[in-house]
């Protein structure tokens, strides 16, 4: 199976089975590799389908928010601030769920995830961009 090369076909992989821990870091990894900021924009750009999860719905949001500011691309894809693309209860992405470790992650979030109620490590793409792609 080729990898995600839009958050939409992204969305469609994970609807259709696929991790989202499998299927996000390779849209990364893609979106690292494209060669402008016009073809970096256009993957993030059009609205991913509902995945049946809330929680993921909102990630994708968190994840094109987040390369749209830190790959200063011309714009944030307006559909990022959709009502369902933003957790009604905070989600403490760690497997160690202690008040310690919610308030480091509510400290050390990005801004875009924090936007969408997502409290995770401070370097959420990492995996992806550490492996040079």
């Amino acid at each position: 199976m080729t990898r995600p090369s839009t958050l939409s076909s992204v969305a469609e992989r994970i609807r259709s089975g696929t991790k989202a821990s499998v299927a996000i870091p390779e849209f990364v990894d893609e979106f690292l590799a494209a060669g402008s900021r016009e073809l970096r924009l256009a993957m993030i750009a059009v609205d991913p389908p509902p995945t049946g999860s809330a929680r993921i719905d909102a990630l994708l949001g968190a994840v094109a928010e987040y390369l749209a500011k830190q790959h200063r691309l011309a714009c944030v894809p307006s559909w990022v601030g959709n009502m369902e693309r933003i957790l009604d209860e905070p989600w403490f992405t760690t497997g160690v769920d202690t008040p310690g470790m919610r308030e480091y992650l509510a400290v050390s979030s990005p801004a875009e995830f924090r936007h969408h109620n997502i409290f995770t490590e401070e370097a959420p793409l990492r995996r992806a961009a550490s492996r040079g792609m």
